[in-house]
């Protein structure tokens, strides 16, 4: 009776509510939001602005969705920057056509495939070649040829990911043909507006050609990545919010996010003031991957190089957001620092049997661990395969 008689005067007090005084709808929203896959445009926009505690609660839940779809494990894919030569003009790009800045070089193939053998023996499980967009028909050939003799190591047991550009769908069919299997596309932005303001609007960097590539991809079995860089000059939450919605939509099995960071031999160079600091696009990074890994908990997400870049800890950073993928440098030191797309490059210098070592410590300090000998293929595009 007592009790009952001393929560009647709360009651009548008012006092009994007290703490009800303190209650935040937003903060109930907002964890409300944390636990839904389907996410719509605004609820986005909640959670990529969402900072310090909320911020936290958002990368954890990243983290624990990544670990409840895919475990703890980071896949490995032996980056091979094979050359720089490229016929595109990008705005945002040191690559591009008209910087005559740039040392061009294109590695033999012999080098190529030497590169191909040291993943094969540092347990990578995949290769990934890159370089400068070409589509002329020596090019092609090379390619396909390349892609055939790295399938001839140990008994095509190295997965191959491409990321060259937009090709014809032809091309992309003998390429996959030959032995390839995964293909990275960036959209850079999925807003055709902001995509015209960091490329030229010519017959060369056309929006609707990008998306056309990316359908051909998806048509021919290509396990399909994209990707866009976060913190561009004008790039606004809609826009954001509107991306990971386009990696939804296209059903895509790998994705890329980095920040954007500003090259001097570029145009965009001239509206860097309008750039977010370092440490925000970073953060906006971390937020896009947690977001994405709640609405696609089984694709693949690669930790940017370009993470690293403006962060010492910006890989594991990512990994830890939800991420898990890392593609370490395996291109010959001499050619590294011409690989220039954008300035002070994380991890230039080092030697592969060094950044294995130390991406096994570093990830084991995060709670995470490298499944070595693996291809490592996006289990969204696996489970969809089989049925």
């Amino acid at each position: 009776m007592q009790v009952s008689k001393y929560f009647h005067d709360l009651f009548l007090s008012g006092r009994l509510f007290l703490p009800l005084q303190n209650y935040d709808p937003m903060t109930h929203a907002f964890k409300d939001i944390l636990r839904k896959q389907d996410l719509d445009r605004e609820e986005i926009k909640v959670l990529l602005s969402a900072e310090g505690e909320r911020m936290q609660e958002l990368l954890r839940r990243g983290r624990e969705v990544k670990f409840s779809h895919l475990d703890n494990y980071v896949h490995l894919r032996g980056l091979i920057e094979f050359g720089n030569v490229c016929e595109k003009n990008c705005l945002y790009c040191g690559l591009r056509r008209d910087n005559a800045r740039v040392d061009r070089y294109c590695l033999s193939d012999e080098e190529v495939l030497s590169c191909a053998r040291l993943a094969h023996e540092l347990g990578y499980g995949s290769v990934a070649l890159q370089s400068g967009e070409r589509s002329d028909p020596a090019f092609i050939a090379r390619i396909e040829q390349l892609v055939r003799e790295i399938k001839k190591i140990d008994n095509g047991s190295l997965g191959i990911t491409l990321s060259l550009g937009e090709q014809s769908e032809d091309t992309y069919r003998r390429w996959f043909e030959a032995g390839a299997h995964r293909y990275l596309l960036r959209i850079e932005s999925s807003t055709e507006e902001l995509y015209y303001r960091i490329h030229p609007r010519n017959e060369k960097h056309s929006f609707r050609k990008r998306l056309d590539c990316l359908e051909s991809l998806k048509r021919l079995g290509w396990q399909t990545g994209t990707g866009v860089m976060v913190g561009l000059p004008g790039q606004t939450l809609d826009h954001l919010a509107d991306d990971l919605l386009f990696f939804k939509r296209m059903d895509v099995a790998m994705v890329g996010l980095g920040p954007y960071i500003p090259h001097p031999d570029t145009p965009l160079y001239r509206l860097r003031d309008l750039v977010p600091p370092a440490a925000e696009r970073m953060d906006l990074t971390l937020k896009m991957i947690a977001v994405l890994r709640i609405m696609m908990p089984e694709i693949n997400m690669v930790a940017a190089t370009a993470n690293q870049t403006v962060d010492p800890q910006g890989r594991e950073k990512a990994i830890a957001a939800g991420a898990n993928v890392i593609m370490p440098n395996l291109t010959p030191g001499e050619y590294r620092e011409s690989y220039f797309i954008y300035p002070d490059k994380a991890c230039v210098k080092d030697r592969p049997d060094q950044c294995k070592s130390c991406l096994d410590i570093r990830l084991a300090a995060i709670g995470h661990q490298i499944l070595y000998n693996a291809w490592g293929d996006s289990l969204a595009f696996t489970k969809k395969d089989r049925k």
